[in-house]
């Protein structure tokens, strides 16, 4: 891994409020579904929320290369060309995607 020019402290300072900002709005727009939520939809998890708060485990949980793991728990790990694209555009997470055993 690569060290950065700035010293921990300083990044810390720089971009601490910017990311604070995020987890806020991550938060606000989670909270935002759950009151939404009717009870048939309560039954049925959205996929990209699931893909969202798996993330959220991956952030916490002290191991390096947070950015790779979170890109590869939602990124589709196949190489072979699908045969035709759906009728949807990107959703910005693989559906096959399968639980994360021990954070990554």
């Amino acid at each position: 891994m690569a060290s950065s020019p700035l010293t921990q402290q300083q990044i810390i300072d720089t971009y601490f409020i910017e990311h604070r900002a995020k987890m806020l709005d991550l938060a606000s727009f989670l909270d935002r579904i759950d009151r939404a939520r009717s009870g048939q939809e309560a039954a049925q998890e959205d996929l990209r929320v699931t893909a969202l708060c798996k993330a959220a485990v991956i952030l916490g949980d002290h191991k390096p290369e947070r950015a790779r793991r979170i890109l590869e728990l939602m990124s589709d790990p196949t190489t072979d060309p699908i045969p035709r694209a759906g009728a949807k555009g990107a959703i910005g997470v693989w559906p096959g995607a399968a639980p994360i055993a021990g954070g990554g």
